[in-house]
Protein backbone atom coordinates (compact mmCIF):
# COMPACT_ATOMS: atom_id res chain seq x y z
CA UNK A 1 0.00 0.00 0.00
CA UNK A 2 1.18 3.54 -0.73
CA UNK A 3 1.22 5.59 2.47
CA UNK A 4 2.35 9.12 3.26
CA UNK A 5 2.86 10.16 6.89
CA UNK A 6 2.46 13.92 7.18
CA UNK A 7 4.59 15.13 10.07
CA UNK A 8 8.05 14.05 11.22
CA UNK A 9 7.64 14.46 14.95
CA UNK A 10 8.17 11.57 17.36
CA UNK A 11 4.95 9.67 16.70
CA UNK A 12 4.85 10.25 12.95
CA UNK A 13 8.45 9.12 12.57
CA UNK A 14 7.94 6.09 14.80
CA UNK A 15 4.86 4.90 12.93
CA UNK A 16 6.51 5.53 9.57
CA UNK A 17 9.53 3.47 10.67
CA UNK A 18 7.25 0.63 11.75
CA UNK A 19 5.26 0.61 8.50
CA UNK A 20 8.06 1.27 5.99
CA UNK A 21 9.31 -2.35 5.70
CA UNK A 22 5.80 -3.47 4.64
CA UNK A 23 4.53 -0.54 2.53
CA UNK A 24 5.68 2.07 0.00
CA UNK A 25 6.02 4.90 2.49
CA UNK A 26 6.94 8.58 2.45
CA UNK A 27 7.55 10.62 5.62
CA UNK A 28 6.95 14.34 5.08
CA UNK A 29 8.87 16.85 7.21
CA UNK A 30 7.68 20.44 7.20
CA UNK A 31 11.23 21.78 7.57
CA UNK A 32 13.36 21.10 4.48
CA UNK A 33 16.56 21.21 6.53
CA UNK A 34 15.16 18.64 8.95
CA UNK A 35 14.11 16.43 6.03
CA UNK A 36 17.60 16.58 4.56
CA UNK A 37 19.19 15.80 7.92
CA UNK A 38 16.93 12.78 8.49
CA UNK A 39 17.51 11.48 4.96
CA UNK A 40 21.28 11.83 5.25
CA UNK A 41 21.75 10.45 8.78
CA UNK A 42 18.83 7.96 8.80
CA UNK A 43 17.96 9.34 12.24
CA UNK A 44 15.54 11.87 13.68
CA UNK A 45 17.70 12.90 16.61
CA UNK A 46 15.44 15.75 17.70
CA UNK A 47 12.47 13.50 18.43
CA UNK A 48 13.79 9.92 18.52
CA UNK A 49 17.43 10.07 19.57
CA UNK A 50 19.46 6.96 18.92
CA UNK A 51 16.91 5.30 16.62
CA UNK A 52 18.17 4.06 13.24
CA UNK A 53 15.45 4.45 10.61
CA UNK A 54 14.84 1.60 8.14
CA UNK A 55 16.44 1.88 4.72
CA UNK A 56 13.00 1.54 3.07
CA UNK A 57 11.75 4.80 4.63
CA UNK A 58 11.84 7.68 2.13
CA UNK A 59 11.89 11.28 3.41
CA UNK A 60 9.98 14.02 1.59
CA UNK A 61 10.07 17.81 2.09
CA UNK A 62 7.52 18.79 -0.56
CA UNK A 63 3.97 18.47 0.74
CA UNK A 64 2.37 18.15 -2.70
CA UNK A 65 4.72 15.30 -3.58
CA UNK A 66 3.89 13.51 -0.32
CA UNK A 67 0.16 13.92 -0.95
CA UNK A 68 0.50 12.71 -4.54
CA UNK A 69 2.43 9.62 -3.43
CA UNK A 70 -0.66 8.09 -1.78
CA UNK A 71 -2.58 8.31 -5.05
CA UNK A 72 -6.31 7.66 -4.97
CA UNK A 73 -6.27 4.33 -3.14
CA UNK A 74 -3.52 4.75 -0.55
CA UNK A 75 -3.45 6.37 2.88
CA UNK A 76 -2.56 9.83 4.11
CA UNK A 77 -1.74 9.81 7.83
CA UNK A 78 -1.73 13.20 9.55
CA UNK A 79 0.87 13.20 12.33
CA UNK A 80 0.72 16.86 13.35
CA UNK A 81 -0.40 18.16 16.75
CA UNK A 82 -4.14 18.78 17.10
CA UNK A 83 -3.61 22.43 16.19
CA UNK A 84 -2.50 21.43 12.69
CA UNK A 85 -5.15 18.84 11.89
CA UNK A 86 -7.72 21.14 10.25
CA UNK A 87 -5.20 22.69 7.86
CA UNK A 88 -3.69 19.34 6.92
CA UNK A 89 -7.04 17.67 6.28
CA UNK A 90 -8.02 20.66 4.15
CA UNK A 91 -4.85 20.21 2.05
CA UNK A 92 -5.43 16.47 1.73
CA UNK A 93 -9.17 16.50 1.01
CA UNK A 94 -10.55 15.42 -2.34
CA UNK A 95 -7.61 13.29 -3.46
CA UNK A 96 -9.31 9.91 -3.01
CA UNK A 97 -6.83 8.53 -0.49
CA UNK A 98 -8.03 7.48 2.95
CA UNK A 99 -7.35 10.11 5.62
CA UNK A 100 -6.18 9.12 9.10
CA UNK A 101 -4.80 11.09 12.02
CA UNK A 102 -2.73 10.32 15.10
CA UNK A 103 -3.30 13.43 17.24
CA UNK A 104 -5.34 13.27 20.45
CA UNK A 105 -7.28 16.19 21.83
CA UNK A 106 -9.89 18.85 21.23
CA UNK A 107 -9.25 21.69 18.80
CA UNK A 108 -8.50 24.92 20.66
CA UNK A 109 -11.08 27.62 20.10
CA UNK A 110 -13.63 25.51 18.23
CA UNK A 111 -13.57 22.58 20.66
CA UNK A 112 -13.89 19.97 17.91
CA UNK A 113 -12.65 16.40 17.93
CA UNK A 114 -10.87 15.02 14.87
CA UNK A 115 -13.92 13.35 13.35
CA UNK A 116 -15.89 16.59 13.76
CA UNK A 117 -13.17 18.54 11.94
CA UNK A 118 -13.15 15.94 9.16
CA UNK A 119 -16.92 16.18 8.81
CA UNK A 120 -16.51 19.92 8.16
CA UNK A 121 -13.51 20.04 5.84
CA UNK A 122 -13.57 16.72 3.96
CA UNK A 123 -17.14 15.38 3.96
CA UNK A 124 -17.50 12.18 2.01
CA UNK A 125 -13.87 11.17 2.49
CA UNK A 126 -12.97 7.87 4.12
CA UNK A 127 -11.49 8.91 7.44
CA UNK A 128 -10.38 7.45 10.76
CA UNK A 129 -8.15 7.75 13.80
CA UNK A 130 -5.33 5.57 15.13
CA UNK A 131 -5.04 5.68 18.91
CA UNK A 132 -4.20 3.65 21.98
CA UNK A 133 -1.49 3.31 24.65
CA UNK A 134 1.73 4.10 22.81
CA UNK A 135 4.93 5.96 23.59
CA UNK A 136 6.60 6.79 20.28
CA UNK A 137 10.08 5.76 21.38
CA UNK A 138 8.90 2.23 22.23
CA UNK A 139 7.18 1.86 18.86
CA UNK A 140 10.38 3.07 17.16
CA UNK A 141 12.40 0.49 19.09
CA UNK A 142 10.08 -2.27 17.90
CA UNK A 143 8.73 -3.00 21.38
CA UNK A 144 5.29 -4.70 21.45
CA UNK A 145 2.42 -2.21 21.22
CA UNK A 146 -1.35 -2.60 20.77
CA UNK A 147 -3.44 0.11 19.08
CA UNK A 148 -6.94 0.64 17.73
CA UNK A 149 -7.90 1.91 14.27
CA UNK A 150 -11.36 3.50 14.41
CA UNK A 151 -13.69 4.69 11.68
CA UNK A 152 -17.45 5.04 11.28
CA UNK A 153 -16.88 2.93 8.15
CA UNK A 154 -16.29 -0.42 9.86
CA UNK A 155 -14.98 -2.16 6.75
CA UNK A 156 -12.47 0.66 6.23
CA UNK A 157 -11.35 0.38 9.86
CA UNK A 158 -10.70 -3.34 9.38
CA UNK A 159 -8.78 -2.69 6.17
CA UNK A 160 -6.52 -0.08 7.79
CA UNK A 161 -6.02 -2.21 10.91
CA UNK A 162 -4.69 -5.00 8.68
CA UNK A 163 -2.36 -2.55 6.93
CA UNK A 164 -0.97 -1.22 10.22
CA UNK A 165 -0.68 -4.65 11.83
CA UNK A 166 2.88 -5.95 12.01
CA UNK A 167 5.43 -7.95 14.00
CA UNK A 168 5.52 -5.43 16.87
CA UNK A 169 2.17 -3.68 16.32
CA UNK A 170 -1.08 -5.45 17.15
CA UNK A 171 -3.89 -3.30 15.75
CA UNK A 172 -7.58 -3.80 16.46
CA UNK A 173 -10.43 -2.18 14.54
CA UNK A 174 -13.32 -0.17 15.96
CA UNK A 175 -16.46 1.41 14.54
CA UNK A 176 -16.57 3.98 17.37
CA UNK A 177 -14.28 6.89 16.47
CA UNK A 178 -16.14 9.13 18.92
CA UNK A 179 -15.27 6.96 21.90
CA UNK A 180 -11.71 6.42 20.71
CA UNK A 181 -11.16 10.17 20.33
CA UNK A 182 -12.77 11.12 23.63
CA UNK A 183 -10.63 8.54 25.42
CA UNK A 184 -7.50 9.84 23.73
CA UNK A 185 -8.29 13.45 24.57
CA UNK A 186 -9.48 13.29 28.18
CA UNK A 187 -6.75 10.90 29.35
CA UNK A 188 -4.21 13.69 28.80
CA UNK A 189 -6.07 15.91 31.27
CA UNK A 190 -6.35 13.15 33.86
CA UNK A 191 -2.64 12.39 33.44
CA UNK A 192 -1.86 15.95 34.50
CA UNK A 193 -3.98 15.44 37.63
CA UNK A 194 -2.21 12.17 38.39
CA UNK A 195 1.17 13.79 37.89
CA UNK A 196 0.21 16.51 40.37
CA UNK A 197 -0.87 13.91 42.94
CA UNK A 198 2.36 11.95 42.53
CA UNK A 199 4.37 15.17 42.70
CA UNK A 200 2.65 15.96 46.00
CA UNK A 201 3.50 12.43 47.23
CA UNK A 202 -0.16 11.66 47.93
CA UNK A 203 0.43 7.93 47.55
CA UNK A 204 -0.69 5.00 45.42
CA UNK A 205 -4.23 5.04 46.82
CA UNK A 206 -4.69 8.57 45.52
CA UNK A 207 -3.24 7.62 42.13
CA UNK A 208 -5.64 4.69 41.77
CA UNK A 209 -8.58 6.87 42.80
CA UNK A 210 -7.67 9.55 40.26
CA UNK A 211 -7.32 7.08 37.40
CA UNK A 212 -10.60 5.37 38.26
CA UNK A 213 -12.62 8.55 38.75
CA UNK A 214 -10.93 10.06 35.70
CA UNK A 215 -12.14 7.12 33.65
CA UNK A 216 -15.66 7.71 35.00
CA UNK A 217 -15.49 11.33 33.83
CA UNK A 218 -14.27 10.20 30.41
CA UNK A 219 -17.14 7.74 30.05
CA UNK A 220 -19.75 10.35 31.05
CA UNK A 221 -18.53 12.81 28.46
CA UNK A 222 -18.13 10.14 25.80
CA UNK A 223 -21.68 8.85 26.23
CA UNK A 224 -23.03 12.41 26.04
CA UNK A 225 -21.20 12.82 22.72
CA UNK A 226 -22.54 9.56 21.31
CA UNK A 227 -19.76 7.10 22.10
CA UNK A 228 -20.19 3.46 23.06
CA UNK A 229 -19.54 2.61 26.72
CA UNK A 230 -17.53 -0.53 25.92
CA UNK A 231 -14.95 1.49 23.98
CA UNK A 232 -13.67 3.01 27.24
CA UNK A 233 -12.81 -0.43 28.63
CA UNK A 234 -10.44 -0.96 25.71
CA UNK A 235 -7.09 0.28 24.46
CA UNK A 236 -8.10 3.86 23.71
CA UNK A 237 -9.90 4.24 27.04
CA UNK A 238 -8.52 2.44 30.06
CA UNK A 239 -5.35 1.35 28.28
CA UNK A 240 -4.28 4.81 27.15
CA UNK A 241 -5.30 6.38 30.46
CA UNK A 242 -3.21 3.97 32.54
CA UNK A 243 -0.15 4.45 30.33
CA UNK A 244 -0.34 8.24 30.20
CA UNK A 245 -1.15 8.67 33.87
CA UNK A 246 1.59 6.37 35.19
CA UNK A 247 4.37 6.25 32.59
CA UNK A 248 7.28 8.61 33.12
CA UNK A 249 7.62 9.10 29.36
CA UNK A 250 4.24 10.87 29.43
CA UNK A 251 4.58 14.60 28.79
CA UNK A 252 1.22 15.31 30.40
CA UNK A 253 2.22 13.46 33.54
CA UNK A 254 5.47 15.43 33.58
CA UNK A 255 3.47 18.68 33.47
CA UNK A 256 1.61 17.64 36.61
CA UNK A 257 4.77 16.51 38.40
CA UNK A 258 6.49 19.84 37.75
CA UNK A 259 3.46 21.95 38.65
CA UNK A 260 3.36 20.15 42.00
CA UNK A 261 6.97 21.23 42.53
CA UNK A 262 5.87 24.88 42.34
CA UNK A 263 7.06 25.62 38.81
CA UNK A 264 5.05 27.96 36.60
CA UNK A 265 3.29 26.58 33.54
CA UNK A 266 5.42 28.57 31.09
CA UNK A 267 8.60 27.19 32.67
CA UNK A 268 7.24 23.65 32.57
CA UNK A 269 6.31 23.85 28.89
CA UNK A 270 9.67 25.33 27.97
CA UNK A 271 11.48 22.50 29.73
CA UNK A 272 9.42 19.84 27.92
CA UNK A 273 10.25 21.03 24.43
CA UNK A 274 7.30 19.05 23.00
CA UNK A 275 3.54 19.51 22.91
CA UNK A 276 1.58 18.28 25.94
CA UNK A 277 -1.95 18.15 24.53
CA UNK A 278 -3.65 18.04 27.93
CA UNK A 279 -2.52 21.61 28.62
CA UNK A 280 -4.39 22.84 25.56
CA UNK A 281 -7.35 20.48 25.87
CA UNK A 282 -8.33 20.89 29.54
CA UNK A 283 -10.33 24.10 29.17
CA UNK A 284 -12.00 22.84 25.99
CA UNK A 285 -12.94 19.49 27.56
CA UNK A 286 -14.51 21.39 30.44
CA UNK A 287 -16.42 23.72 28.11
CA UNK A 288 -17.89 20.83 26.15
CA UNK A 289 -18.78 19.01 29.36
CA UNK A 290 -20.52 22.05 30.81
CA UNK A 291 -22.46 22.60 27.58
CA UNK A 292 -23.74 19.02 27.87
CA UNK A 293 -24.30 19.31 31.66
CA UNK A 294 -21.72 16.58 32.31
CA UNK A 295 -20.03 16.77 35.70
CA UNK A 296 -16.21 16.52 35.50
CA UNK A 297 -14.67 17.73 38.80
CA UNK A 298 -11.15 16.43 38.08
CA UNK A 299 -11.09 18.11 34.70
CA UNK A 300 -12.37 21.33 36.27
CA UNK A 301 -9.60 21.21 38.89
CA UNK A 302 -6.93 20.72 36.20
CA UNK A 303 -8.34 23.55 34.08
CA UNK A 304 -8.31 25.90 37.08
CA UNK A 305 -4.76 24.86 37.98
CA UNK A 306 -3.46 25.44 34.46
CA UNK A 307 -5.18 28.84 34.33
CA UNK A 308 -3.62 29.87 37.63
CA UNK A 309 -6.97 30.09 39.42
CA UNK A 310 -5.97 27.55 42.07
CA UNK A 311 -2.94 25.79 43.54
CA UNK A 312 -2.36 22.03 43.80
CA UNK A 313 -3.14 22.13 47.55
CA UNK A 314 -6.34 24.11 47.01
CA UNK A 315 -7.47 21.80 44.22
CA UNK A 316 -6.91 18.77 46.47
CA UNK A 317 -8.86 20.35 49.32
CA UNK A 318 -11.76 21.16 46.99
CA UNK A 319 -11.92 17.64 45.60
CA UNK A 320 -11.71 15.99 49.02
CA UNK A 321 -14.47 18.19 50.43
CA UNK A 322 -17.05 17.03 47.87
CA UNK A 323 -20.14 15.37 49.33
CA UNK A 324 -20.29 11.57 49.62
CA UNK A 325 -22.37 9.89 46.93
CA UNK A 326 -23.01 6.57 45.20
CA UNK A 327 -20.28 5.49 42.81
Amino acid sequence: MKIAVLGAGAWGTALAASLAPRHELRLWARDAAQAAQIAASRRNERYLPGIELPAELRIESALDAALAHAGTDGLLIVATPMSGLRAMLTHAAGRGAGLWWLCKGFEAGRGALGHEIAREVCPGSRVGVLSGPSFAIEVARGQPTALVAASADEAFAREVARAFHGPALRVYSSADPVGVEVGGAVKNVIAIATGVADGMALGLNARAALITRGLAETVRLGLALGARAETFMGLSGLGDLVLTATGDLSRNRQVGLQLAQGKGLAEVLQSLGHVAEGVYSAATVLERAQALQVEMPLTEAVADLLAGRTTPAQALARLMSRDARAE
